[in-house]
């Protein structure tokens, strides 16, 4: 008997843990669409109106960590009411050295890729560099499997190759749009350092993949979030000697009252992008965390053509047949993904109920 009920409940425990991740998945996408949209637009607003310092703005992507706690100090709480009698008592923080030393090398590379994206964000218009950045996808396709031998469908590289292409017809149309007083030598400058910073993000998403699947301790949403914690920390920190270097720190009042939109608004400007930031770091390293650093790589793809859209809503930015024919196949290749992806679910669900009916209908033997 006891063996029955426990093969009885094997179904419904995987059945809520399938749930569980779906549902995570998609709170991390949510999170990951609001941050690839709404930072760059609420950075590129403080470069229009008279920001000027890029480390002050890397610093930003980062600087939001400390908000983190409110997550995790409910979710240890949640752990200690709910801890059994002979359960193990939840540690405060339950992340081991070999987690914290991974994090802190991948924050750091991160502290180096916001310099890059926000110093093209100064240089650039949303609607090209947002284009221009889905260019990472490739780099997230070649470092994952490098990596983590991740395995590729034809729908998975159809939609690779859509979305660098789409980067690639910005690329071709040069400086065309270059914004109104900016010349030529910057705007490759800003060019290239999205793309520099597209490839080492490339990097950073299967590298944490791999922190994920070499650490021997168990990986939960908790400890997710406090190896987010610990990636902005480092991020924040070296951030915070370029700014130091530069001077940035004692140039900010003097910005805040020269700020075209007023002072005010000129620190709400710097909240929001740090909250933004915020909601992309979490969602990226949660969607890997419930799918895989690929398809994390997809999600912000796709939604980069949205912020294109906005900015083009938002700032009366330019919208030539180009950035029309880019965004067209970005969506194309958005879709092409998760078709294959469906296809594929659809093909382990039939495979794995197949098995099923012949693990519990063996054939008979024949009788001589």
């Amino acid at each position: 008997m006891v063996e029955t009920d426990g093969r009885e409940e094997q179904p419904n425990q995987s059945s809520t843990m399938k749930t569980t991740k779906i549902f995570g998945l998609i709170t991390n996408s949510i999170f990951l669409g609001l941050g690839t949209s709404g930072g760059p637009l609420v950075m590129r607003l403080y470069f229009i109106h008279g920001g000027k310092r890029i480390w002050l703005s890397s610093f930003l992507e980062t600087a939001g960590f400390p908000v983190m706690l409110i997550p995790l100090s409910i979710s240890y709480i949640h752990q200690r009411c709910n801890k059994t009698t002979n359960s193990e008592k939840p540690k405060l923080i339950s992340m081991e050295l070999y987690l914290f030393l991974a994090s802190a090398i991948v924050g750091i590379l991160t502290g180096l890729d916001d310099y890059l994206y926000a110093y093209g964000v100064s240089l650039l218009p949303v609607s090209t560099f947002s284009l221009i950045q889905a260019s990472h996808l490739s780099f997230t396709a070649v470092f994952a499997f490098l990596l983590v031998k991740q395995k590729f469908t034809a729908y998975s590289v159809n939609s690779i190759v859509l979305l660098t292409i789409a980067a690639v017809v910005l690329a071709l149309r040069s400086s065309g749009d270059r914004p109104h007083g900016e010349s030529t030598g910057k705007y490759i400058v800003g060019f290239l350092m999205i793309v520099a910073a597209a490839a080492l993000y490339g990097f950073v998403l299967p590298l944490v993949e791999l922190v994920y699947k070499k650490t021997k301790q168990h990986i939960t949403y908790s400890l997710v979030m406090e190896i987010q914690f610990v990636m902005c920390f480092f991020a924040t920190f070296f951030c915070t000697i370029g700014m130091i270097i530069n001077n940035d720190f004692k140039v900010i009042p003097r910005e805040a009252r020269d700020y075209e939109l007023g002072e005010t608004k000129y620190y709400y400007v710097l909240v929001w992008s740090a909250m933004m930031w915020q909601f992309f770091f979490l969602g990226a390293i949660g969607v890997i965390f419930c799918a895989s650093s690929l398809l994390s790589g997809i999600i912000i793809a796709v939604f980069l053509p949205v912020t294109e859209v906005l900015a083009v809503i938002l700032y009366k930015e330019n919208f030539e047949a180009e950035k029309g024919v880019a965004l067209v196949l970005s969506l194309w290749g958005f879709v092409s993904y998760f078709y294959g992806e469906i296809k594929q679910e659809w093909k382990r669900n039939k495979n794995h109920r197949l098995n099923t009916e012949q693990a519990q209908c063996p054939p008979l033997s024949l009788i001589p």
